[in-house]
């Protein structure tokens, strides 16, 4: 991972929400806050929260006395989740690092964390941080992307912009977001970090947009991959993003448009 693909900075985090939520984060928000809710917590953590989604899904399933911290390293993201959210006094939200979590040692019953492990630098160490916060007997729950040859539209736009660029094809999506899906390695890197009973399992969804031009903006203009369309070429964004919606259409159709995604749901416990 690069050092400027933790830069959600500028339109990119309301682009991120408007677009990229609803196209691929949203179905396994819910899956996720269902799971966390399953398992009671009363304290709960929350990392890399990005613009909120799992918040919003999560927060009304607690109970009324829970504790919920939410945290992400980008405060422009983090300001625009708490934006989003509805005035709750079990909420904090609080700017921190996933590597030295701010926090002391056994404090929660529950770590969560939708897609943000492929961003850690260490992710042993970021592993270590989730579980001294943990109580013992407390669980580590988070998902990451597979392979993105099973997440079709990022595939199909990463393949469009090689066509546009092709002395220095832009890769985030292929680099970063689903760079780290080799479950063996999940495994062992949770287990160098001291957790025991690691579960993991694939689960498949379905992106669906109401046009080919919508999976082309989300990814193009509501991820990093906008910055580095723009290094390259200054004035390229809108030409890049009708090219990538043209290859969306070219496979999917005209109108609206549906393809697999898929993720690695983790759970570790303490």
């Amino acid at each position: 991972m690069l050092e400027t693909d933790k830069l959600f900075a500028g339109s990119i985090p309301e682009n991120y929400d408007r677009y990229m939520v609803p196209l691929i984060f949203e179905p396994y928000a819910a899956d996720l806050a269902r799971r966390a809710a399953s398992l009671s917590p009363s304290a709960v953590l929350e990392i890399a929260a990005g613009t909120g989604v799992v918040t919003r899904a999560l927060a009304p399933k607690l109970s009324s006395s829970a504790s919920y911290v939410v945290t992400d390293l980008n405060q422009p993201m983090l300001d625009y989740a708490a934006s989003r959210q509805a005035p709750d006094r079990r909420i904090t939200w609080r700017q921190a690092d996933a590597m030295a979590l701010p926090f002391e040692d056994a404090t929660f019953d529950l770590v969560c964390c939708q897609f943000g492990a492929m961003f850690f630098p260490d992710r042993p160490h970021a592993y270590g941080e989730a579980r001294r916060v943990l109580k013992p007997g407390g669980r580590f729950l988070f998902n990451v992307w597979d392979r993105i040859e099973e997440n079709v539209f990022a595939d199909d736009v990463t393949n469009a912009l090689a066509s546009i660029f092709p002395n220095d094809p832009p890769r985030f999506l292929a680099r970063t977001p689903h760079g780290y899906h080799d479950k063996d390695l999940i495994r062992r890197d949770l287990e160098d970090a001291g957790f025991s009973r690691v579960a993991i399992e694939t689960r498949a969804e379905q992106s669906r947009a109401s046009s080919p031009r919508l999976p082309a903006v989300a990814y193009c203009q509501g991820t990093v991959l906008r910055s580095e369309i723009e290094a390259r070429e200054a004035g390229k964004l809108e030409a890049a993003t009708d090219y990538a919606a043209s290859a969306i259409a070219e496979r999917h159709g005209s109108g609206a448009v549906a393809a697999k995604i898929q993720a690695h749901v983790i759970t570790a416990e303490v």
